[in-house]
């Protein structure tokens, strides 16, 4: 059997990149203000766009010995980063610059140069409830019931892609972690969620809210938070109906990026585990929302859920099933942005003989966050473009809880993710997939 495919599929029919791409945002803070200083910065040449893959990453298209590896962006027709304007939403009314100043992840020099075209975006009214995220509050938030909340945010959505004569849009929330909650009646179907919204159901997150606007207006949709958003069979529904591309969910940034780099490398080893302790410290606004027991809840589910996905234990008992996982999260405001991740990992090898792993992550969260909101932005502009619909779960590379279909498990493995990331593109324009067989360079 040959390493790549030898049946060519049809390449997929791509509309092209042409004319501006809208990037509308709920949450103007830490994460979405570096990567629009980002990639302002880069745009003026100042930086690099490390971390992206739609900016420096290879695909290899064929065999090893074809030595074919061009560069994503060059493979597949993404947007131009000269073609994306910003926009969004904050309970807080300062500008982008002002809120990168006040999130002090951006040395002062460097965040100066970018001054004038973050100046320019200021955040319109947010659709808020403290009810889902305790710890802060601000004055710059819409009025009204929540049906008439999501007009507003349909309105929004309309005159921003006018005024910045947007030819496309996409959305990627980067608000603050609300409290956990599950599905329920109001949830399933857009009647019923619609319905909910008239009638103010408390079930009803504001993140929901922003989801629904989006994808009614046929906006791309991503959820950079735990939340419990658009992965809701109601909104589901509509993203396929609407043909929409929506993801999520959660960033994949710091200590569970390392999780999904190390767990693999274990079980591809049958290396046994008796426990894994996680701890962090971080002194950011999403550290001090972390601190309510609710908002924590959300965002320890993402957390657990990776390891019992990568590990199987109830494939490999005797290796992972009495695993002790927990995991700790400290507000520590000294730290700001720079987080620092500590894990204890206990294994066992060879006649059962134990061992220790020590990782210490000192990461900078909204540094590794800034380019994972512009690759999506840019994938789900394609996958919109290719006439994908519903969940990509091509995107699952950038996520804590992966989205899947109803039923499916969730691919936590980094590696497989990847490889099923650039099969994608392969696909999307006909070419080979890699199978990484090899055996014909042998015969």
């Amino acid at each position: 059997m040959p390493e790549v495919q030898q049946r060519k599929k049809e390449s997929v029919s791509i509309a092209p990149a042409e004319g501006k791409l809208g990037v509308l945002i709920p949450g103007i803070g830490a994460v979405s203000t570096t990567f629009m200083a980002g990639v302002e910065a880069i745009k003026m040449g100042l930086a690099r766009p490390v971390g992206s893959l739609t900016q420096l990453a290879t695909i290899r298209l064929g065999k090893r010995t074809d030595g074919n590896s061009p560069m994503i962006k060059d493979f597949v027709p993404l947007a131009g980063l000269n073609d994306l304007v910003f926009g969004g939403w904050d309970i807080f009314e300062d500008n982008a610059y002002e809120a990168a100043a006040h999130a002090n992840v951006l040395e002062a020099p460097l965040l100066e140069k970018v001054r004038a075209p973050l100046e320019k975006i200021k955040p319109m009214t947010a659709v808020f409830e403290k009810e889902y995220v305790k710890r802060i509050d601000g004055p710059n938030v819409k009025k009204g019931s929540k049906m008439e909340r999501a007009e507003a945010l349909l309105d929004d959505i309309r005159t921003f892609k006018r005024d910045n004569d947007c030819a496309r849009l996409a959305m990627i929330w980067c608000g603050s972690t609300e409290v956990f909650h599950t599905p329920g009646a109001v949830h399933q179907t857009m009647k019923s969620f619609e319905d909910g919204l008239a009638k103010n159901d408390p079930d009803i997150a504001p993140s929901q809210i922003y989801a629904y606007a989006a994808i009614k207006s046929g906006v791309p949709f991503a959820n950079g938070a735990p939340n419990l958003t658009h992965d809701i069979p109601a909104l589901l529904d509509l993203s396929r109906e609407n043909g929409v591309p929506i993801c999520g969910k959660d960033f994949k940034t710091g200590q569970t990026f390392m999780k999904t780099l190390l767990a693999p490398g274990f079980k591809a080893r049958m290396l046994g585990m008796t426990g894994w302790f996680s701890t962090n410290i971080l002194g950011n606004r999403d550290g001090e929302v972390l601190e309510d027991p609710g908002s924590f809840k959300s965002k320890e589910e993402t957390k657990l859920s990776v390891l019992e996905h990568i590990l199987q234990p109830d494939l490999y008992p005797d290796l992972y099933k009495n695993l002790y996982h927990a995991v700790r999260i400290n507000y520590y405001p000294p730290r700001g942005d720079a987080k620092e991740g500590w894990d204890n990992i206990d294994i066992f090898g060879w006649l059962g003989y134990p061992m220790q792993i020590k990782v210490d992550f000192l990461c900078r969260d909204s540094i590794l966050a800034a380019p994972l909101v512009l690759d999506l932005v840019l994938f789900l502009d394609l996958a919109q473009r290719a006439g994908m619909r519903g969940i990509q779960e091509w995107l699952s590379f950038y996520f804590k809880a992966p989205m899947t279909a109803p039923g499916l498990y969730p691919e936590h493995d980094l590696f497989i993710q990847l490889m099923k990331l650039k099969n994608t593109l392969r696909w999307m324009k006909g070419a080979d997939l890699i199978t990484h067989l090899g055996l014909e360079y042998y015969d």
